[in-house]
């Protein structure tokens, strides 16, 4: 089994996953590119279980990889209207240590993004029934909307970050968010079918998959979390993934009342 420390050898890749360490590049300047993933969880059971969903074998990154919905931040996701937002302690968390311009803005699409890649990969939607809202002109928000919801944003949890290093052709900075499964209103058909075999896994079956590394870590932090009680505890620290000086870093992100530590 990968343990955090063993993570800690490696480095993640465009949407978190880690390889081995390589020969820096000139691809090394990149800045990293916003992107989000959700994590449902659904407790309905007597364990908790988690939707995953292979890749399909035909794409040239990580072809038959089971990973969590999601993928990079659309412009569209800064302007579309939202049902609700963030709690205040959540988005303060994904400011901290925001590369670029830090805004509460950019903090609001990284959950959009969230939402909306859960729908197009997953046939999910995580919003109430629209009231009063113009429906958006881009296409993906706006099929969304054809359901008859606009995105929630309030059940949602900040609950992991990772960034990929230096020295990769791609590079993202991907905010793990998490949401219990209760908060789902509506299932369709995936919109895109990027994702295959979706299937709903306890944390123990999910290990026999073929995760990336950083999955397999992130679902270790899960578990943690999961003793905690409801995803939303105010205090919980993020954990954060990153590189530095050529060492793969793991540091918690706490609230702003209280301090991070490495």
């Amino acid at each position: 089994m990968t343990t955090k420390t063993q993570a800690t050898d490696a480095a993640p890749t465009s949407d978190g996953e880690q390889t081995t360490s390589g020969v820096a590049t000139r691809t090394a300047a990149l800045r990293p590119r916003d992107a989000a993933t959700l994590i449902i969880v659904d407790r309905s059971q007597s364990m908790a279980r988690v939707l995953l969903g292979k890749r399909r074998m035909d794409m040239k990154f990580m072809p038959g990889k089971y990973v969590f919905p999601g993928g990079r931040v659309d412009k569209a996701d800064r302007t579309v209207a939202s049902a609700d937002e963030l709690a205040t302690h959540e988005t303060a968390k994904l400011l901290f240590d925001m590369k670029g311009g830090p805004s509460h803005l950019r903090a609001r699409a990284l959950a959009l993004a969230a939402v909306r890649e859960t729908f197009e990969e997953a046939g999910i939607v995580l919003g109430s029934p629209v009231a009063g809202h113009a429906l958006p002109t881009d296409r993906s928000w706006r099929r969304f909307f054809d359901c008859g919801f606009a995105p929630s944003l309030a059940p949602l949890s900040f609950f992991a970050r990772a960034i990929t290093p230096p020295g990769r052709p791609r590079r993202f900075d991907t905010r793990f968010f998490c949401v219990e499964a209760s908060a789902i209103c509506h299932r369709g058909e995936p919109v895109e079918d990027e994702l295959s075999d979706l299937v709903w896994l306890t944390i123990e079956e999910a290990r026999g998959l073929d995760l990336p590394p950083i999955t397999r870590v992130i679902l270790e932090d899960l578990g943690d979390r999961l003793k905690l009680g409801p995803l939303s505890v105010k205090g919980a620290p993020v954990p954060y993934y990153f590189n530095k000086s050529g060492t793969f870093k793991r540091q918690l992100i706490v609230s702003p009342d209280d301090h991070s530590t490495a």
